[in-house]
C-alpha cells in the first residue's frame, strides 16, 4: 500500500497542499487533472526527484519519504519515455537490471520473458530513435518493470499516441495490474480514467478536490469543478452485444440500449453526455431507438442551462436543457417525462 499523508510543497511559484492519497495493493489508481494541477509534480515528490516540506509518504507501512530514489522501490516512466538514445533497446533493459545487481544468466533469462510479456522481441537490437510511439512506451514500460517495483508510477502515458495504439497500450496496462501491479497512473483524459481505472482523484491548483471509485466521483462529483471537469454523469456498467446486424448494451444487467460499435462483446461502460438528451413531455415520435419513461427527481442550475435528474426503471439520468425550456415545459420535480438519445451519442468503453 502506498499512502501520502498531509503532504505539502511550494515549487516555483505553485503549490501542492495538504494531499492525502491512499492507494491499496493490486489498485490501479488514476490522478485525473487538468494541465498544471500538479499531478506529474506529486509524482516526481512520490519518486524522490523533489522532497516535501512538509507530510510523509509510506510504502507498505514503511515511510520513505527521505529515502533516496533508488531505495524507494518504485519504478516511473516518464511522458517522453527516457531512454537512453545511444543504448539499443536490449541495452536500455540490461542497465536497469544491472541498477539491481542480477547477474548475467539472470538478466539474461528476465530479459527475455519481458520481452515476450511486452512484445518487444523483435525490437532488442534497434535503438530508441527508431522506435514508433507505442514501440517506445512499451520498452519504457519493460525498462521499468524489470526492476519489480512495488508501485508502477506512470505520467500521462498515452497521450502522445494515436487511437489505436492508445487502446493497444490500454489493454496492455490493464494486463500488466490484472497480474498484481500496483499502478498510478496521471493523465488529463477521463476516457482513460473510465477505462482504466479502480480508484480516481481529482486534483485542481494543486489539491485532491475529489477521489473514491469511478461511480462516486463521475456520477456524484461533489463540486461545480469535478462536474465541469469530468463533463459526463451519465455513465453506466454495460454488456455489450451484437444482434441481428445491430449492437446493443445492456445496462446495470436490465435494459438495452441501441449503440454505434464495432467492438467484441464483452463488458464496459456505456457513456453519453448530458447535453445529446432530448426530454419529451410525451413519447417522442422520432429516428432514435432509445426512448425511455421517467421522473424528474432534481433540478439544478448548470452553466449551459438546468440539469434535470431522470429516473428512469433501470437508471437515473442526467439532461442538459436551457433555462427557457425548462421554464416552457414546467419542468418541476416528480413530473413524469421521456427522454431519447440517438445510438450514435452513446460512447462504449471496454473494461
Amino acid at each position: 500500500m502506498l499512502e501520502l499523508k498531509n503532504i505539502s510543497k511550494t515549487y516555483k511559484q505553485f503549490a501542492l497542499q495538504n494531499i492525502n492519497i491512499k492507494v491499496n495493493a493490486g489498485d490501479y489508481y488514476v490522478l485525473l487533472g487538468n494541465s498544471g494541477s500538479g499531478k506529474s509534480l506529486l509524482l516526481e515528490l512520490i519518486i524522490g526527484l523533489i522532497k516535501a516540506d512538509t507530510g510523509s509518504i509510506h510504502l507498505n507501512q514503511k515511510e520513505i519519504t527521505n529515502l533516496p530514489i533508488q531505495k524507494r522501490e518504485l519504478g516511473i516512466v516518464f511522458q517522453d519515455f527516457a531512454l537512453f538514445p545511444h543504448k539499443t533497446v536490449r541495452e536500455n533493459i540490461l542497465f536497469a537490471l544491472a541498477e539491481i545487481k542480477a547477474t548475467k544468466k539472470m538478466s539474461a533469462s528476465i530479459l527475455l520473458d519481458m520481452a515476450r510479456v511486452m512484445d518487444i522481441g523483435h525490437l532488442l537490437d534497434r535503438y530508441p530513435g527508431t522506435l514508433s510511439g507505442g514501440e517506445a512506451q512499451r520498452v519504457a514500460l519493460a525498462r521499468t518493470l524489470v526492476k519489480k517495483p512495488k508501485v508502477l508510477l506512470l505520467d500521462e502515458p498515452l497521450s502522445s499516441l494515436d487511437v489505436q495504439l492508445r487502446s493497444d497500450l490500454r489493454s496492455l496496462l490493464k494486463m500488466i495490474n490484472q497480474k498484481g501491479q500496483t499502478i498510478v497512473h496521471v493523465t488529463h483524459d477521463y476516457e482513460e480514467a473510465v477505462a482504466l481505472a479502480q480508484r480516481v482523484a481529482v486534483i485542481d491548483k494543486g489539491r485532491i478536490i475529489q477521489q473514491g471509485n469511478l461511480k462516486e466521483v463521475f456520477q456524484n462529483p461533489k463540486s461545480k469543478f469535478v462536474a465541469d471537469f469530468v463533463g459526463i454523469r451519465n455513465f453506466f456498467k454495460a454488456h455489450l452485444y451484437h444482434e441481428n446486424g445491430k449492437s446493443f448494451a445492456k445496462i446495470n444487467g436490465k435494459q438495452k440500449i441501441h449503440l454505434l460499435s464495432s467492438d467484441n462483446e464483452g463488458e464496459g461502460y456505456a457513456m453519453i453526455r448530458d447535453e445529446d438528451i432530448l426530454l419529451y413531455d410525451e413519447q417522442p415520435v422520432s429516428s432514435a431507438m432509445n426512448n425511455f419513461k421517467g421522473v424528474i427527481t432534481d433540478a439544478v442550475p448548470a452553466r449551459l442551462g438546468m440539469e434535470l435528474s431522470v429516473k428512469t426503471e433501470f437508471a437515473d439520468f442526467w439532461v442538459l436543457i436551457t433555462r427557457d425550456t425548462f421554464l416552457r415545459m414546467d419542468l418541476q420535480q416528480g413530473k413524469a417525462v421521456w427522454i431519447s438519445f440517438k445510438a450514435s451519442a452513446v460512447k462504449f468503453l471496454r473494461v
